[in-house]
């Protein structure tokens, strides 16, 4: 038998198919959002390092100088998220590193005021498209020993170890990497009197590529670093042809 449609329901069923299939191409098209990422203005605040308690003069009586450290605001689309301390460095042109700042209250139990004392935290990765914020867990990163020197998406570092016998290690980080490219102990930890710095500033080669370690008084060690980038960005995939 045959089934005959009127012009109208021809049409309607014309425009709900035209409509049906043209949303994907309308979600696809929507543009993504942006997001703004901004360090503020930096301000010096005090900063006692932990073990030490501040003293108001010397053994002459003079005035002893509040050591301090300089900290800036890390603003995503205006609002604060965290404060920063140190220079930020560029791991892609879309997203960089850069180290948090902690406010820790100091205060014993049974104090009857808070104690607010500045400290240098973790380190964070920023992406500026996304706005996200990462916490990065370094291997054997100690907040008050380590100081990390970037090169690509590697730091190197002093690291302390974590285990019964303790330790000074030489690391060499990967964003994205599993484990520790290098991860060598240089040294014994804890220390009686440690010396201030514990290392000097790793040294990095770019071809080949290589970084030198060194604790205080120690003898300096280099070590090749052999890898390709290891960092994957949010939105990225492994068989995207097309850039950020």
């Amino acid at each position: 038998m045959q089934i005959l449609r009127s012009a109208p329901v021809r049409l309607l069923l014309s425009m709900l198919a035209v409509f049906w299939f043209s949303q994907p191409l309308i979600f696809a098209a929507a543009p993504a959002k942006v997001h703004v990422v901004a360090l503020g203005a930096g301000r010096k605040v005090p900063w006692t390092p932990p073990g030490s308690a501040p003293a108001a003069a010397d053994a002459t009586g003079k005035p002893v100088e509040t050591p301090t450290m300089k900290v800036r605001p890390l603003a995503v689309d205006g609002r604060q998220k965290e404060w920063t301390t140190g220079e930020a460095h560029d791991v892609t042109d879309r997203s960089f590193t850069i180290r948090r700042a902690l406010r820790l209250n100091d205060a014993l139990p049974g104090d009857a005021t808070a104690r607010w004392s500045w400290q240098p935290g973790p380190w964070l990765l920023v992406d500026r498209s996304t706005g996200h914020i990462t916490a990065l867990h370094l291997p054997d990163f100690d907040d008050m020993v380590s100081e990390a020197v970037w090169f690509r998406d590697y730091a190197a570092y002093c690291g302390t170890g974590t285990t019964a016998k303790g330790g000074l290690f030489a690391v060499v980080a990967q964003l994205g990497a599993r484990r520790a490219v290098v991860q060598q102990q240089i040294g014994k930890w804890p220390q009686a009197a440690p010396a201030e710095p514990v290392c000097k500033p790793a040294q990095w080669q770019r071809e080949p590529m290589r970084v030198t370690l060194q604790a205080t008084g120690g003898e300096a060690l280099t070590f090749d670093v052999v890898g390709a980038a290891s960092l994957i960005e949010e939105g990225d995939s492994a068989d995207s042809a097309d850039g950020p």
